[in-house]
């Protein structure tokens, strides 16, 4: 027992915040030992101030201390003198101060510990992208990934995101208004049919005119349409279709086969009443240098939306002499109109119906759905399509329990760097980026460059006005925002790399952080089987998008964009929303944004996407793989 009246001994600053550490820890694990009895001692908080002690406490005491030569001992603190009586009564208030420091430095490390996580896990989303689109002379694929070194985050519209914020936190804001919906009831009128049978068709020929071969370039989705096309062509000129192969080259390095994305027989088997499918030619055909005998056929002999005519007057002679010709780079070489009925027909049937991908893929797709959405509802037409036999299961007791998250979002967010570079837009990244954009473009765009040198080239503030740059992450999320999706919105986003990588998502997931990818929700030994095989990673890419709730894209230009909302078209019944901005009317929109109020804002916004959910019948020379809607594809009900 220490002597009435002696000073006690002041803690050094280390064990102040040695205390402080344990406390904290303490206090976590209390929290969490409620069952094991009431372990808190509340004297601890009070030590820590320098209040007087409880309990057991011991204390280093000071009095007395000096040696012969009048020196001070020393103690496990600091020797106070009686005369020193400001020091002990302010002690309290020293250690206060020098304990709230050490609580502060605490602080700003777990903050910056906490911003570094952040930062990694949006990172991973926007940076750990396998592949990329490609985009020269109108075509977009996945392919290799750019990378760059951290960059701070860009911000273009910084007073609407701020907007934006305080409007998503208003909690009696209905989440996403009906844009979970399909607004227009007649949607659901329009039905699937292209695979009925007609008496008007005239079938496959009882003799064949000869072989067509077609190497397709691009990757999944031009290929697709490649796919459809040549079976048009096939019908057209009364021949038999050798099952086409797809070009393997220094862009799109991908050395996958129609045999690995899509099932052979099936395709064959969907089409055996139009055409003759064969896996290869006939062994006296085979051995022919197609070359050598001037049976090739490439994008220069056949114009861009060629017409029927095109095709009988000069491949059929050339088929008929040759038996084989091979249309080699084979793309949009079809027009829409004028085409007999039977062949628009055709090419629904074959985009439709017969390209069922290979089971890999839809078991990979199905269980990347299941982690998005977490519960199911009673599969839809659409899923029965892409996911064949692995199309999710349920009884109709687990039809009626919720649980979990069970819709979300699906964003084709076209931002690669050839988009960008080829765009000559202007996205706010400054000197180093305009620099960096037009090294991309010398090296990878010569004609462009050779174009613009002959050329006066449009302003970026001009071809922004016109509706023709690629829209950035933060314009996405202010669609987004206007539409009145909820933070907590599950979002998947498809495609690839993203250009700008964290610097470029970080507006987009201020606002939506519940952003996922495949390479998110899939692990490192389920993806290795589609590693470098960037058309068999969109197939994936393909089925979330088309599975969605709600499928929004930023360029309706895109082939994935095109195929998938037709898709969501022609078996979604009505209820497979598809949000599609006019990039123009957006950017009349977006240039008032140092002035515009939210509420106007929200209200041009949906408007705009309103617009682009309206029922139309396809027009003349639309695409019908993007717009079904139309005798030789669909049928409607009273």
């Amino acid at each position: 027992m220490r002597k009435q009246g002696s000073p006690r001994c002041a803690r050094p600053i280390s064990q102040i915040t040695n205390s402080f550490f344990r406390t904290k820890d303490y206090h976590i694990r209390s929290s969490t030992s409620d069952s094991l009895g009431d372990t808190t001692d509340p004297s601890i908080g009070r030590r820590i101030l320098g209040a007087d002690n409880y309990g057991n406490s011991k204390v280093v005491l000071l009095h007395d201390l000096k040696d012969d030569s009048g020196k001070l001992n020393p103690c496990k603190g600091i020797y106070v003198r009686k005369k020193n009586t400001w020091f002990r009564r302010n002690v309290k208030s020293i250690a206060f101060m020098l304990l709230l420091m050490a609580f502060m430095l605490l602080l700003m490390v777990f903050l910056f510990l906490l911003d570094s996580l952040m930062v990694s896990l949006f990172a991973s989303v926007s940076l750990q992208g396998s592949s990329t689109s490609r985009y020269s002379n109108g075509s977009e694929e996945d392919r290799a990934v750019y990378t760059h070194e951290e960059r701070p985050s860009i911000h273009m519209y910084s007073r609407l995101l701020n907007l934006a914020t305080g409007a998503l936190a208003e909690e009696f804001k209905q989440d996403g208004q009906n844009f979970w919906e399909e607004p227009y009831h007649q949607a659901s009128k329009w039905k699937p049919c292209a695979d009925k049978k007609y008496p008007t068709n005239p079938g496959k020929p009882a003799k064949s005119n000869g072989y067509i071969m077609v190497s397709a370039n691009g990757g999944l989705n031009q290929q697709r349409v490649a796919i459809c096309n040549a079976v048009a062509v096939a019908s057209l000129l009364n021949a038999t279709l050798v099952i086409p192969k797809f070009l393997h080259s220094n862009v799109w390095k991908d050395p996958s086969q129609f045999g690995d994305i899509y099932q052979e027989y099936y395709f064959m088997r969907i089409l055996k009443d139009d055409i003759d499918i064969v896996k290869e030619l006939p062994p006296h055909l085979k051995s022919l240098d197609i070359e050598a005998i001037g049976s090739i056929i490439t994008d220069s002999d056949i114009v861009k939306e060629a017409k029927p005519d095109d095709y009988l007057s000069s491949v059929l002679p050339l088929l008929l002499e040759k038996r084989v010709v091979n249309f080699l780079g084979f793309g949009n070489r079809l027009g829409f109109d004028p085409l007999p009925p039977h062949l628009q027909r055709l090419r629904c049937k074959c985009n439709f119906h017969s390209l069922k991908f290979v089971p890999k893929i839809q078991e990979v797709g199905s269980l990347l759905v299941k982690r998005i959405k977490k519960s199911y509802a009673a599969p839809h037409r659409l899923d029965k399509q892409l996911l064949g036999d692995f199309t999710p299961r349920i009884s109709s007791k687990q039809h009626n329990v919720a649980r979990g998250t069970s819709r979300y979002l699906a964003l084709h967010l076209r931002f690669e760097e050839d988009m960008v570079a080829y765009s000559l837009c202007d996205f706010g990244g400054g000197e180093d980026e305009k620099k960096e954009l037009q090294a991309y473009r010398e090296i990878h765009f010569p004609r462009l460059i050779e174009r613009l040198r002959n050329t006066k080239p449009v302003s970026p503030v001009e071809l922004r006005k016109l509706g023709r740059c690629p829209l950035t992450s933060e314009e996405a999320a202010l669609v987004l925002a206007a539409l009145g999706f909820k933070p907590e919105t599950y979002i998947y986003l498809a495609g690839s790399h993203i250009y700008g990588g964290n610097s470029r998502m970080h507006p987009f997931t201020s606002l939506y952080p519940n952003l996922v990818a495949k390479e998110t929700l899939l692990t490192p030994s389920e993806l290795s089987p589609f590693r470098n095989f960037s058309s068999q990673l969109a197939a994936l890419d393909f089925i979330a998008c088309a599975t969605s709730d709600v499928f929004a894209m930023t360029d309706s230009g895109s082939q994935l964009s095109s195929l998938v909302s037709g898709f969501r078209t022609y078996y979604g019944d009505g209820h497979a929303p598809t949000l599609r901005p006019n990039k123009k009317r957006l950017a009349a929109i977006l240039a008032e944004n140092r002035t515009i109020g939210w509420n106007t804002f929200e209200d041009r916004i949906r408007k705009m996407i309103e617009e682009g959910q309206r029922v139309r019948v396809r027009g003349s020379g639309r695409s019908i793989y993007r717009q079904p809607r139309c005798s030789e594809c669909m049928c409607r009900s009273q």
